[in-house]
């Protein structure tokens, strides 16, 4: 038997962008529903009206009435947390990262339900989150149920989830490109065809559906930017480095104050309403840190907060929120660290102004924080910088944003090992890479790494001949398995090293009585990966390669040890890299495990 026909992926690709358009289209309208939830809990608890007009809770009379509001909307949440799905506490991308690498990607359908409402509720009265997390969570959730009532696989599954998730970003902010690297960065793990343009088509559906609701202006509007000297564009590095060193700060904050919460004597049902009454507390002080605040970003960017009020805003939203998300309710990251890393940056842009030679444009500078923030504490590097673009559509300032977040990340990098999505996985002992590369294995035709001076032996052969020959440890009879093939060369099957020793046998067998199935065999251009791939699905331990033009004649043999041996090429070839660079001084090469000689 020869290998089976390449799958038809072109076609397979073809039908998960039709499904996720579709998913994209629901996740679009999802998202609306959601904002307009929020708005009409946020007009009824707050003032008293039964309106789905927008709605921000700053600028309500209640006075210190207000701490009330936010306990009501907690003890709602952790009602439904407890005896609804405790899967909707938290802020929505690290529970779908989670579905994606120990669930194939499975999420409960009941959670494309729970997570919008518990996160209307949760920031309808007042909780400082944002609200495109739990969007990105349901969006996920209906790409999962989707493709868990198709007849998928796991992986095509995780490309509709992907593709919801996008979706749902994209409908919040009208950034369909930042929402496809966020999915690629967070999500799908993989960048290639097959997952990539559904998610693209999806996130192009969702912003659509964004457009013909509400236009196509941008999320955030600010005025022009100036353009950056090369001064300035060194201070926006440092800028970027400084916000790095705060993301850092603040995700290892988020996880202290969690940590707190879980020593608690009590059910966790109750945590929110502790978070919440600091909320409401924070809240009575300044207004502005209730409910999303997409507002205070523009107002931010555009410089129309500044000085004291800026720096008690900044403050304020960090304390507010930190709490209330490690108290375990619903609700999103982006808009809180948008707020704290754009504040900060606005300061620093500020400061920077005492010193003209630099010639730093404020605007930039709060641009260049609201990017880095989320850049170092997710480490979503290209998603920050053109979600910040995207929202703002000034083009100018993509290259201080390049700079600026590149430096968050290289600090975030230095100082932590994980990050704001990935702590909790971590924890659980779940590693997620975030390192992508092309697989060696798919860049190694399998004819480089076969043996060529094959050992097969005949039909006709006697058994006994052989044990004999295999008895006397003759060049090649130590092989584990041996290609058979007939009196005209043909492959027709393969014997291990076990079936000749089988003690049952007659004792005038034959090799070709041996041979229980048609051989399974590889190309000799296909690649490793495909030969590793078949092996695994298989069971077996090596294959013969064949050519496609004759696939009975044997060109050699692939086992499992030379894939391990092309694997041991590869590093060897690494490690050689590093010893040829003896200019630098030894202390600064980081040494390869098991390697003598290095530096």
């Amino acid at each position: 038997m020869t290998s089976p026909p390449t799958p038809p992926t072109e076609r397979r690709i073809v039908v998960l962008t039709g499904i996720a358009v579709l998913i994209a289209a629901g996740a679009g309208v999802a998202a609306k529903v959601l904002i307009a939830l929020i708005d009409f809990i946020t007009n009824l608890s707050f003032f008293g009206h039964l309106s789905f007009a927008p709605a921000s809770p700053a600028t309500n009379h209640l006075g210190a009435a207000v701490v009330i509001i936010p306990l009501i909307g907690a003890f709602v949440v952790g009602l439904m947390a407890r005896f609804g799905s405790a899967a909707i506490r938290g802020h929505g991308i690290p529970e779908v990262m989670e579905r994606v690498l120990l669930n194939e990607s499975r999420i409960s359908p009941r959670l494309t339900i729970l997570k919008p409402l518990s996160t209307a509720i949760s920031i309808g009265t007042g909780g400082p989150f944002g609200a495109e997390g739990p969007i990105i969570a349901t969006g996920g959730a209906l790409g999962s149920v989707a493709g868990q009532l198709l007849r998928i696989t796991a992986d095509e599954r995780k490309t509709l989830l992907a593709a919801g998730g996008a979706a749902g970003m994209a409908a919040t902010f009208g950034s369909p490109v930042s929402a496809v690297l966020l999915a690629v960065e967070l999500l799908l793990f993989e960048y290639r065809a097959r997952s990539l343009i559904p998610v693209a088509f999806a996130a192009a559906t969702a912003t659509g559906v964004r457009f013909a609701f509400g236009g196509g202006v941008p999320m955030f509007a600010i005025p022009q930017l100036a353009q950056p000297t090369g001064l300035a564009l060194t201070a926006y590095i440092a800028i970027g480095g400084i916000v790095g060193l705060a993301s850092v700060g603040v995700t290892r904050a988020i996880f202290v104050i969690e940590d707190a919460f879980d020593r608690l004597p009590f059910h966790w049902m109750w945590w929110p309403m502790l978070g919440a009454i600091v909320v409401g507390v924070v809240g009575f002080a300044e207004p502005r840190t209730l409910g999303v605040g997409y507002d205070n970003i523009s107002h931010i960017l555009s410089g129309d907060i500044a000085g004291k009020a800026l720096v008690a805003l900044v403050v304020l939203k960090f304390v507010s929120w930190s709490i209330a998300l490690g108290s375990g309710t619903s609700g999103g990251t982006l808009a809180p660290l948008f707020t704290i890393g754009g504040g900060l940056g606005a300061l620093l842009g500020v400061a920077a102004l005492s010193v003209p030679a630099l010639h730093v444009d404020p605007h930039v500078a709060a641009l260049v924080g609201m990017a880095a923030i989320f850049a170092g504490a997710s480490r979503a590097l290209l998603a920050s910088v053109v979600f910040a673009f995207e929202t703002t559509r000034q083009p100018i300032g993509l290259l201080p944003l390049l700079a600026g977040c590149s430096a968050a990340y290289l600090i975030s990098l230095q100082l932590m090992r994980t990050t704001i999505m990935t702590e909790k996985l971590a924890r659980r002992g779940v590693r997620v890479g975030s390192d992508y590369s092309v697989d060696y294995l798919e860049q190694v035709p399998v004819i480089e790494i076969a043996t060529t001076d094959v050992v097969v032996l005949r039909t006709g052969d006697a058994v006994e001949e052989i044990r004999d020959w295999m008895a006397e440890r003759a060049p090649g009879s130590t092989h584990q398995g041996f290609p058979v093939i007939d009196e005209a060369g043909a492959l027709v099957g393969v014997v291990t090293r076990r079936n000749l020793l089988d003690l049952d046998l007659p004792i005038d067998s034959r090799v070709g009585e041996l041979v229980r199935q048609p051989p399974i065999t590889i190309f000799e251009d296909d690649t490793a990966r495909q030969a590793a791939d078949r092996m695994v699905h298989e069971g077996i331990g090596r294959l013969p390669v064949v050519s496609r033009s004759e696939p009975r004649t044997v060109l050699g043999i692939v086992t499992r040890s030379d894939l391990l041996d092309a694997h041991a090429r590869r590093l060897d070839a690494a490690h050689r890299a590093v010893r040829h660079i003896e200019f630098l001084p030894s202390s600064w090469l980081r040494r390869p495990p098991n390697v003598d000689g290095v530096g």
